[in-house]
């Protein structure tokens, strides 16, 4: 099997597998794996009997290098079939095992083939859409009262403006997350992370139309303060995949994230928010969105037959 590096330019072809597809982490979004793609891991894809076959490599850490789960309309991912590819592939790991394939198929056969480990710093965050929309009740008290703020300061004496993102506004949002990323230092030496995710932002910012990128922004007196970027996951979950805002202006996140809930999600009764990243402040404001359903990630390493 040839595999070839997954390019923007494979976008279109490449959509037709992701359709029907039904894994709940994030990592199965098309947009997702095209402008995560980076130096640090490069995302690999081959084609073989209309599966479409993924795979991450590392030049720096082989160790990491990894599958995830094929991409089929066919019922036959099964743990016996994962176990018999990567033998053939070179492969020893796959990553973002979704909870419900090993509830599919039950502990004793996944470990039959493969050693099982939580990832916990890539369990998603999944919240009703119409939730994140309505904001009802005690629980979210604190989202409606820092919105509230936000609308009595900024709404009653500045000019708030929400826009769809296109490819004539892109340049004005580049440039506020150039300014996001400075006040958080998003460069390797300062952390990996912040580092990867700026250049996804990037890439998917730099390839909207071609991306299909779907996102808004919002302008305070005219300029971009914030933005939130959205993709397809399944026929009834989006995720909500970047989000950027001025921390310093209070309610500006929670109004973000209010109005991309009402203008992004059409169609779709979930929301995934992604993980947290082990992060305890981004933990805590996740957890604090109530989310119906948190989906554990797992990591299958092949048992030596």
């Amino acid at each position: 099997m040839e595999f070839k590096q997954l390019e923007v330019s494979d976008y279109h072809n490449l959509k037709g597998f992701f359709k029907s597809q039904q894994y709940v982490l994030c990592n199965y979004s098309l947009l997702s794996l095209i402008v995560w793609s980076n130096q640090k891991l490069k995302t690999h894809y081959a084609v073989e009997d209309n599966t479409l076959i993924i795979c991450n490599k590392s030049a720096a850490n082989p160790g990491d290098n990894h599958l995830i789960l094929p991409i089929s309309s066919a019922d036959d991912i099964t743990p016996e079939y994962l176990f018999i590819l990567a033998k053939r592939l070179g492969f020893s790991d796959y990553w973002f095992v979704p909870e419900d394939f090993l509830l599919k198929y039950g502990a004793k056969e996944i470990e039959f083939y493969f050693e099982v480990k939580e990832q916990d710093e890539f369990d998603d965050y999944i919240y009703l859409k119409k939730d994140l929309i309505q904001l009802k009740g005690n629980r979210y008290a604190k989202q409606r009262n820092l919105i509230h703020q936000f609308y009595k300061r900024y709404l009653s004496r500045s000019k708030v403006d929400i826009e769809m993102i296109d490819s004539g506004n892109t340049l004005e949002c580049l440039n506020f997350l150039q300014e996001w990323c400075e006040l958080r230092k998003c460069d390797v030496a300062n952390g990996e992370s912040l580092a990867c995710e700026k250049m996804a932002t990037m890439n998917a910012l730099n390839n909207i139309d071609a991306l299909e990128v779907k996102g808004i922004l919002i302008r305070i007196d005219g300029a971009v303060s914030a933005f939130g970027i959205s993709s397809r996951l399944t026929e009834t979950m989006g995720v909500l995949n970047f989000e950027k805002a001025h921390a310093s202006i209070k309610g500006l996140y929670q109004f973000l994230d209010n109005e991309c809930a009402k203008h992004l999600f059409a169609g779709y009764k979930y929301i995934n928010k992604e993980s947290d990243m082990k992060l305890p402040n981004l933990a805590q404001s996740k957890k604090s969105y109530n989310p119906v359903n948190i989906v554990k990630s797992y990591r299958l390493t092949l048992h030596e037959k």
